[in-house]
Protein backbone atom coordinates (compact mmCIF):
# COMPACT_ATOMS: atom_id res chain seq x y z
CA UNK A 1 0.00 0.00 0.00
CA UNK A 2 1.34 3.64 -1.45
CA UNK A 3 0.11 6.53 0.42
CA UNK A 4 1.46 10.15 1.87
CA UNK A 5 1.36 10.61 5.70
CA UNK A 6 -2.35 11.12 7.26
CA UNK A 7 -4.26 10.55 10.44
CA UNK A 8 -7.18 8.42 10.94
CA UNK A 9 -10.07 10.49 9.38
CA UNK A 10 -11.45 10.62 5.96
CA UNK A 11 -9.03 8.44 2.89
CA UNK A 12 -6.51 8.05 6.70
CA UNK A 13 -9.46 5.78 8.22
CA UNK A 14 -10.05 3.94 4.59
CA UNK A 15 -6.76 3.13 4.52
CA UNK A 16 -6.78 1.87 8.37
CA UNK A 17 -9.77 -0.52 7.91
CA UNK A 18 -8.58 -1.89 4.54
CA UNK A 19 -5.37 -2.58 5.70
CA UNK A 20 -6.54 -4.12 8.85
CA UNK A 21 -9.00 -6.32 6.58
CA UNK A 22 -6.09 -7.13 4.33
CA UNK A 23 -4.45 -8.62 7.49
CA UNK A 24 -7.45 -10.27 8.52
CA UNK A 25 -7.97 -12.23 5.17
CA UNK A 26 -4.06 -13.59 5.30
CA UNK A 27 -2.04 -10.98 3.54
CA UNK A 28 1.30 -9.58 4.42
CA UNK A 29 0.60 -6.09 4.29
CA UNK A 30 3.34 -3.28 3.61
CA UNK A 31 2.84 0.20 3.93
CA UNK A 32 5.06 3.02 2.24
CA UNK A 33 4.23 6.39 3.34
CA UNK A 34 5.60 8.81 1.26
CA UNK A 35 5.41 11.79 3.21
CA UNK A 36 5.78 13.09 6.24
CA UNK A 37 3.29 12.88 9.29
CA UNK A 38 0.49 11.19 10.17
CA UNK A 39 -0.66 8.74 13.20
CA UNK A 40 -2.27 6.32 10.00
CA UNK A 41 1.45 4.17 9.57
CA UNK A 42 2.43 4.43 13.81
CA UNK A 43 -1.58 3.08 14.37
CA UNK A 44 -0.83 0.29 11.30
CA UNK A 45 2.26 -1.18 12.63
CA UNK A 46 1.00 -1.39 16.01
CA UNK A 47 -1.91 -3.55 13.80
CA UNK A 48 0.79 -5.72 12.45
CA UNK A 49 1.79 -3.95 9.01
CA UNK A 50 5.35 -3.49 7.94
CA UNK A 51 5.79 0.63 7.76
CA UNK A 52 8.42 2.12 5.21
CA UNK A 53 9.11 5.68 5.79
CA UNK A 54 10.27 6.90 2.65
CA UNK A 55 10.38 10.44 3.02
CA UNK A 56 10.78 13.81 6.41
CA UNK A 57 9.09 16.03 3.74
CA UNK A 58 5.45 17.20 3.75
CA UNK A 59 4.65 16.67 -0.16
CA UNK A 60 5.87 14.04 -1.86
CA UNK A 61 8.77 14.53 -4.25
CA UNK A 62 10.95 12.93 -6.91
CA UNK A 63 13.31 11.81 -3.81
CA UNK A 64 10.26 9.66 -2.46
CA UNK A 65 9.73 8.41 -6.06
CA UNK A 66 13.15 6.79 -6.34
CA UNK A 67 12.75 5.20 -2.94
CA UNK A 68 9.61 3.52 -3.70
CA UNK A 69 11.23 1.84 -6.96
CA UNK A 70 14.16 0.65 -4.83
CA UNK A 71 11.55 -0.54 -1.95
CA UNK A 72 9.71 -2.23 -5.17
CA UNK A 73 13.01 -4.15 -5.74
CA UNK A 74 14.39 -4.98 -2.62
CA UNK A 75 10.68 -6.33 -1.49
CA UNK A 76 10.79 -8.54 -5.16
CA UNK A 77 7.47 -8.08 -5.87
CA UNK A 78 5.87 -10.75 -8.56
CA UNK A 79 2.94 -11.66 -10.41
CA UNK A 80 1.08 -12.58 -6.66
CA UNK A 81 1.91 -9.23 -5.43
CA UNK A 82 -0.22 -6.11 -5.65
CA UNK A 83 0.51 -2.35 -5.01
CA UNK A 84 -2.49 -0.65 -4.24
CA UNK A 85 -2.04 3.43 -4.04
CA UNK A 86 -4.36 6.21 -2.05
CA UNK A 87 -5.30 9.22 -3.49
CA UNK A 88 -3.97 10.98 -7.06
CA UNK A 89 -0.11 11.87 -5.89
CA UNK A 90 0.39 8.49 -5.55
CA UNK A 91 -1.27 7.05 -8.91
CA UNK A 92 2.31 8.34 -11.14
CA UNK A 93 4.65 6.89 -8.31
CA UNK A 94 3.23 2.99 -8.80
CA UNK A 95 2.91 3.45 -12.24
CA UNK A 96 6.92 3.77 -12.32
CA UNK A 97 6.88 0.76 -10.96
CA UNK A 98 4.44 -0.91 -12.97
CA UNK A 99 6.59 -0.22 -16.19
CA UNK A 100 9.86 -1.62 -14.18
CA UNK A 101 8.00 -4.76 -12.48
CA UNK A 102 5.11 -5.45 -15.27
CA UNK A 103 3.56 -8.68 -13.92
CA UNK A 104 3.20 -6.89 -10.19
CA UNK A 105 -0.60 -5.75 -9.65
CA UNK A 106 -1.69 -2.07 -9.69
CA UNK A 107 -4.61 -1.09 -8.36
CA UNK A 108 -5.44 2.71 -7.84
CA UNK A 109 -8.00 4.34 -4.88
CA UNK A 110 -9.28 7.61 -5.74
CA UNK A 111 -11.80 9.97 -3.88
CA UNK A 112 -11.54 12.81 -5.71
CA UNK A 113 -12.00 13.56 -9.67
CA UNK A 114 -8.45 12.54 -11.49
CA UNK A 115 -7.40 15.54 -13.85
CA UNK A 116 -3.82 15.73 -15.99
CA UNK A 117 -3.23 13.94 -18.91
CA UNK A 118 -0.44 12.20 -17.09
CA UNK A 119 -2.41 11.26 -14.70
CA UNK A 120 -4.42 9.68 -16.76
CA UNK A 121 -1.72 7.94 -18.98
CA UNK A 122 -0.62 6.56 -15.29
CA UNK A 123 -3.95 5.59 -14.64
CA UNK A 124 -4.11 3.60 -17.88
CA UNK A 125 -1.35 1.34 -16.36
CA UNK A 126 -3.50 0.35 -13.46
CA UNK A 127 -4.98 -3.18 -13.39
CA UNK A 128 -8.35 -1.95 -11.30
CA UNK A 129 -8.93 1.64 -10.52
CA UNK A 130 -11.58 1.83 -7.29
CA UNK A 131 -13.39 5.24 -7.47
CA UNK A 132 -15.11 6.22 -3.98
CA UNK A 133 -18.38 7.32 -6.13
CA UNK A 134 -19.80 7.61 -9.27
CA UNK A 135 -18.30 11.25 -9.65
CA UNK A 136 -15.18 9.63 -9.57
CA UNK A 137 -15.69 7.03 -11.83
CA UNK A 138 -16.91 9.20 -14.47
CA UNK A 139 -13.69 11.34 -14.28
CA UNK A 140 -11.78 8.29 -14.67
CA UNK A 141 -13.30 7.37 -17.82
CA UNK A 142 -13.16 11.02 -19.05
CA UNK A 143 -9.27 10.51 -18.64
CA UNK A 144 -9.20 6.78 -21.02
CA UNK A 145 -10.13 4.64 -18.02
CA UNK A 146 -11.55 1.29 -19.36
CA UNK A 147 -15.26 1.27 -17.66
CA UNK A 148 -14.07 -2.63 -17.01
CA UNK A 149 -11.02 -1.65 -14.85
CA UNK A 150 -13.61 0.19 -12.67
CA UNK A 151 -14.97 -0.58 -9.41
CA UNK A 152 -17.31 2.14 -7.36
CA UNK A 153 -17.02 1.55 -3.77
CA UNK A 154 -18.45 3.77 -1.50
CA UNK A 155 -16.29 4.88 1.59
CA UNK A 156 -16.97 3.28 5.30
CA UNK A 157 -18.35 5.25 8.26
CA UNK A 158 -16.42 3.79 10.64
CA UNK A 159 -14.42 6.42 13.13
CA UNK A 160 -11.45 6.02 14.54
CA UNK A 161 -11.47 4.30 18.44
CA UNK A 162 -10.59 7.30 20.61
CA UNK A 163 -7.79 6.99 23.45
CA UNK A 164 -10.02 8.39 25.86
CA UNK A 165 -8.53 11.88 26.47
CA UNK A 166 -10.79 14.93 28.32
CA UNK A 167 -12.12 18.06 27.36
CA UNK A 168 -9.79 19.37 29.34
CA UNK A 169 -7.25 17.58 27.92
CA UNK A 170 -7.50 18.50 24.65
CA UNK A 171 -7.93 21.99 25.59
CA UNK A 172 -4.52 21.75 27.25
CA UNK A 173 -2.57 19.90 24.20
CA UNK A 174 -4.42 22.13 21.42
CA UNK A 175 -4.60 25.46 23.35
CA UNK A 176 -8.17 25.75 23.36
CA UNK A 177 -10.55 27.04 25.57
CA UNK A 178 -12.80 24.42 26.93
CA UNK A 179 -15.63 26.65 27.20
CA UNK A 180 -16.01 27.37 24.15
CA UNK A 181 -17.64 25.57 21.25
CA UNK A 182 -15.35 24.25 18.95
CA UNK A 183 -15.82 23.26 15.04
CA UNK A 184 -13.57 21.09 13.11
CA UNK A 185 -12.55 21.21 9.41
CA UNK A 186 -10.02 18.45 7.95
CA UNK A 187 -8.31 19.55 4.41
CA UNK A 188 -5.03 18.96 2.49
CA UNK A 189 -4.05 23.07 2.14
CA UNK A 190 -4.49 22.92 -1.47
CA UNK A 191 -6.34 25.11 -4.21
CA UNK A 192 -9.12 22.70 -4.09
CA UNK A 193 -10.11 22.91 -1.11
CA UNK A 194 -11.49 26.69 -1.58
CA UNK A 195 -10.06 27.38 2.22
CA UNK A 196 -10.44 31.37 1.70
CA UNK A 197 -14.35 30.20 1.98
CA UNK A 198 -13.32 29.00 5.22
CA UNK A 199 -11.41 31.28 6.58
CA UNK A 200 -14.43 34.36 5.50
CA UNK A 201 -16.79 31.99 7.39
CA UNK A 202 -14.85 31.90 10.65
CA UNK A 203 -14.47 35.95 10.48
CA UNK A 204 -18.48 36.13 9.80
CA UNK A 205 -19.48 34.27 12.46
CA UNK A 206 -16.86 35.74 14.83
CA UNK A 207 -18.99 38.78 14.39
CA UNK A 208 -21.78 37.17 15.94
CA UNK A 209 -20.55 35.04 18.12
CA UNK A 210 -18.01 35.34 20.51
CA UNK A 211 -17.82 31.91 21.88
CA UNK A 212 -16.33 29.65 19.25
CA UNK A 213 -13.12 28.25 17.93
CA UNK A 214 -12.06 26.68 15.03
CA UNK A 215 -9.74 23.66 13.93
CA UNK A 216 -8.12 22.89 10.80
CA UNK A 217 -5.90 20.36 10.07
CA UNK A 218 -4.14 19.97 7.05
CA UNK A 219 -0.63 20.18 5.49
CA UNK A 220 0.08 21.68 2.45
CA UNK A 221 1.79 24.20 -0.72
CA UNK A 222 -0.98 26.56 0.74
CA UNK A 223 0.13 26.83 4.73
CA UNK A 224 1.88 29.96 4.47
CA UNK A 225 -1.22 31.47 2.65
CA UNK A 226 -3.54 30.49 4.94
CA UNK A 227 -1.99 31.50 8.00
CA UNK A 228 -1.00 34.91 6.60
CA UNK A 229 -4.66 35.38 5.51
CA UNK A 230 -5.67 34.23 8.96
CA UNK A 231 -3.50 37.06 10.15
CA UNK A 232 -4.75 40.09 8.44
CA UNK A 233 -8.07 38.82 8.23
CA UNK A 234 -7.16 39.22 12.53
CA UNK A 235 -8.88 35.17 13.22
CA UNK A 236 -5.23 33.86 14.87
CA UNK A 237 -7.41 33.72 18.07
CA UNK A 238 -10.52 32.00 17.08
CA UNK A 239 -8.45 29.72 14.06
CA UNK A 240 -5.83 26.40 15.30
CA UNK A 241 -4.06 25.60 12.39
CA UNK A 242 -2.09 21.80 12.94
CA UNK A 243 -0.53 20.12 9.71
CA UNK A 244 -1.56 16.49 11.59
CA UNK A 245 -3.07 15.84 15.00
CA UNK A 246 -2.73 12.19 16.71
CA UNK A 247 -5.80 12.98 18.80
CA UNK A 248 -8.29 13.50 16.13
CA UNK A 249 -10.43 10.55 16.94
CA UNK A 250 -10.71 12.18 20.59
CA UNK A 251 -11.38 16.17 19.36
CA UNK A 252 -13.90 14.56 16.72
CA UNK A 253 -15.90 13.22 19.54
CA UNK A 254 -16.12 17.03 21.26
CA UNK A 255 -16.77 19.36 18.37
CA UNK A 256 -20.10 20.88 17.74
CA UNK A 257 -19.73 20.79 13.95
CA UNK A 258 -17.86 19.55 11.09
CA UNK A 259 -17.77 21.55 8.06
CA UNK A 260 -16.14 21.51 4.55
CA UNK A 261 -15.37 24.42 1.55
CA UNK A 262 -14.42 22.91 -1.04
CA UNK A 263 -13.31 19.65 -3.05
CA UNK A 264 -11.39 17.13 0.05
CA UNK A 265 -10.78 13.47 -0.29
CA UNK A 266 -13.85 11.67 1.40
CA UNK A 267 -14.89 14.72 2.71
CA UNK A 268 -12.25 15.23 5.13
CA UNK A 269 -14.07 14.38 8.77
CA UNK A 270 -17.37 14.56 7.15
CA UNK A 271 -18.44 11.05 7.50
CA UNK A 272 -16.47 10.25 10.73
CA UNK A 273 -18.62 12.88 12.22
CA UNK A 274 -21.80 11.64 10.76
CA UNK A 275 -20.88 8.41 12.23
CA UNK A 276 -20.50 9.53 15.47
CA UNK A 277 -23.80 11.90 15.31
CA UNK A 278 -22.36 15.34 14.68
CA UNK A 279 -23.74 17.32 11.99
CA UNK A 280 -21.93 18.77 9.03
CA UNK A 281 -22.19 21.66 6.65
CA UNK A 282 -20.22 21.83 3.58
CA UNK A 283 -20.17 24.06 0.40
CA UNK A 284 -21.57 22.02 -2.87
CA UNK A 285 -19.06 19.10 -3.65
CA UNK A 286 -18.80 15.54 -5.08
CA UNK A 287 -18.31 14.58 -1.76
CA UNK A 288 -21.16 16.03 -0.21
CA UNK A 289 -23.65 15.24 -2.42
CA UNK A 290 -22.32 11.84 -1.96
CA UNK A 291 -22.48 12.25 2.08
CA UNK A 292 -25.25 14.45 2.85
CA UNK A 293 -28.78 14.87 3.06
CA UNK A 294 -29.43 18.27 2.74
CA UNK A 295 -31.80 19.24 4.83
CA UNK A 296 -31.85 15.66 6.69
CA UNK A 297 -28.71 15.13 7.96
CA UNK A 298 -26.87 18.25 7.37
CA UNK A 299 -26.50 20.70 5.20
CA UNK A 300 -25.10 21.33 1.25
CA UNK A 301 -25.06 24.85 0.55
CA UNK A 302 -23.78 26.57 -3.21
CA UNK A 303 -20.50 28.14 -3.45
CA UNK A 304 -22.43 31.70 -4.04
CA UNK A 305 -23.57 33.52 -2.13
CA UNK A 306 -20.51 33.39 0.61
CA UNK A 307 -22.93 33.94 3.63
CA UNK A 308 -25.09 30.85 3.03
CA UNK A 309 -22.00 28.71 3.87
CA UNK A 310 -21.58 30.60 7.54
CA UNK A 311 -24.96 31.16 8.08
CA UNK A 312 -26.25 27.60 7.80
CA UNK A 313 -23.36 26.68 10.16
CA UNK A 314 -24.87 29.54 13.18
CA UNK A 315 -27.84 27.86 12.55
CA UNK A 316 -26.19 24.71 14.09
CA UNK A 317 -24.65 26.25 16.27
CA UNK A 318 -27.31 28.26 18.04
CA UNK A 319 -30.13 26.11 17.63
CA UNK A 320 -29.62 22.54 19.83
CA UNK A 321 -32.78 21.09 18.64
CA UNK A 322 -31.72 20.95 14.90
CA UNK A 323 -28.16 19.77 15.72
CA UNK A 324 -29.57 17.25 17.25
CA UNK A 325 -32.01 16.17 14.57
CA UNK A 326 -29.33 16.42 12.21
CA UNK A 327 -26.84 14.57 14.38
CA UNK A 328 -29.34 11.88 14.33
CA UNK A 329 -30.30 11.17 10.76
CA UNK A 330 -26.52 11.18 10.07
CA UNK A 331 -25.13 8.24 12.45
CA UNK A 332 -28.60 6.72 10.61
CA UNK A 333 -27.50 7.04 7.39
CA UNK A 334 -23.71 6.33 8.03
CA UNK A 335 -24.10 3.28 9.47
CA UNK A 336 -27.08 2.29 6.60
CA UNK A 337 -25.23 3.35 3.23
CA UNK A 338 -21.63 3.41 3.72
CA UNK A 339 -20.81 -0.13 5.80
CA UNK A 340 -17.64 -0.97 6.66
CA UNK A 341 -17.55 -5.13 6.14
CA UNK A 342 -19.34 -3.74 2.45
CA UNK A 343 -15.92 -1.41 1.50
CA UNK A 344 -13.63 -3.98 3.19
CA UNK A 345 -15.12 -7.33 0.96
CA UNK A 346 -15.08 -4.95 -2.32
CA UNK A 347 -10.92 -3.43 -1.74
CA UNK A 348 -10.27 -7.34 -0.99
CA UNK A 349 -11.82 -8.35 -4.04
CA UNK A 350 -10.69 -5.18 -6.94
CA UNK A 351 -6.88 -6.22 -5.01
CA UNK A 352 -7.44 -9.79 -6.02
CA UNK A 353 -4.88 -11.15 -8.55
CA UNK A 354 -7.10 -14.01 -9.86
CA UNK A 355 -9.64 -10.61 -11.29
CA UNK A 356 -6.12 -9.24 -13.02
CA UNK A 357 -5.47 -12.60 -14.85
CA UNK A 358 -9.10 -12.80 -15.92
CA UNK A 359 -9.20 -9.24 -17.55
CA UNK A 360 -5.35 -9.36 -18.72
CA UNK A 361 -6.41 -12.54 -20.46
CA UNK A 362 -9.71 -10.66 -22.01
Amino acid sequence: MVARGLDSIGTGRQIELAAEGFLAAGWNVQLAVTTAGGAVATRLAHAGVTVHRLSTRPVVDAAAAVRLVQLARRLDLGSSDVVLTWGRSQVRLAAAIKLLIPTVGFVSHLAMRPRGIITGLALGKADRVIASSPAVATGCERLGVSPVKIDTIPPAADPARAEGLSRAELATRLGLDPEKIWTLCVATLVPEARLERLLWAIDQLGVVHRRLEHVLVGAGPLRSRVLRRARVQQLAERLHLFPHLDCLPDLLREVRLVWQSGEVACGGALLDGMALGIPVVAVESDAARQLIVDGETGRIVPADPESDFPRRALGIIEDDELAARYGIAAKARAAAVFPTDRMVASVLAAASTDAFKYERAK
